[in-house]
């Protein structure tokens, strides 16, 4: 099954942008994934291809059009459609890897990057859009985080990463963030690699991994700490 996604967008242009390049590229090409951006301003009824317009109520700025917008999630996704119809956005619940895992064992994802002050609210309702935020920060539109979202996703999808076990051992897989790394050369500047690492005993070598998970995860991410059922 090719996880299939579409984008609704005012700038089309912007994708595939990275997603064309390296791992996610790769699989792009070879078909595990599909991308399609669908301009929003192709479904606008009056010649200025209008998309938004004042906020009712007042204040600065406009807001996305409920009537543009339904016509376009409705062409992209059609009834029957089983995939998730996702609206990034600042006031979402944020992106986790667990959520990431979820949507890429599924068909796909309708994708809705919003614009200006945002979505008239009736067509988040209407539509049953989740929104998705990706941090605690504001951005000109939904684009950069709708290619975050992907990003994340098609990395899990089956044959993406070469090695599997990578994807299992990263930060937020446990609940933990991930361990320091080190390679060749044994000294740098110097700095040599932890004894424990090219003891062989692979034992305290796992053991020393999580140790280090735990410490930085305490110093760093505290409110990962007992968020998480493998976490004690």
């Amino acid at each position: 099954m090719t996880f299939k996604a579409s984008v609704l967008t005012l700038y089309p242009e912007m994708f595939p942008g990275a997603l064309g390049l390296s791992l996610a590229g790769r699989a792009l090409e070879a078909g595990t994934w599909s991308l399609e951006a669908i301009q929003i301003r192709d479904f606008a009824t009056d010649k200025h291809r209008t998309v938004d317009d004042t906020p009712a109520g007042g204040g600065a700025g406009m807001v996305m059009r409920a009537d543009v917008l339904a016509k376009a999630i409705d062409h992209a996704s059609p009834p029957g459609d089983a995939r998730p119809r996702l609206l990034m956005s600042p006031r979402g619940k944020p992106l986790t890897q667990a959520r990431a895992r979820e949507l890429a064992a599924g068909p796909g994802a309708v994708i809705l990057c919003g614009r200006f002050e945002g979505v008239d609210q009736r067509l988040i309702d209407a539509r049953g859009l989740e929104e998705v935020s990706i941090g605690d920060f504001i951005l000109s539109g939904g684009e950069p985080a709708a290619l975050v979202l992907l990003d994340a996703v098609v990395r899990l999808l089956p044959g993406v990463m070469g090695n599997a076990v990578s994807g299992e051992e990263e930060s937020f897989e446990n609940g933990l963030l991930e361990h320091p790394h080190y390679t060749r050369p044994q000294e740098f500047e110097g700095r040599a690699i932890p004894e424990v690492l090219i003891s062989g005993n692979h034992k305290k070598i796992a053991a020393w991994r999580r140790a280090e998970s735990e410490r930085l995860t305490s110093e760093r991410r505290p409110d990962l700490l007992g968020a998480h059922p493998l976490v004690k």
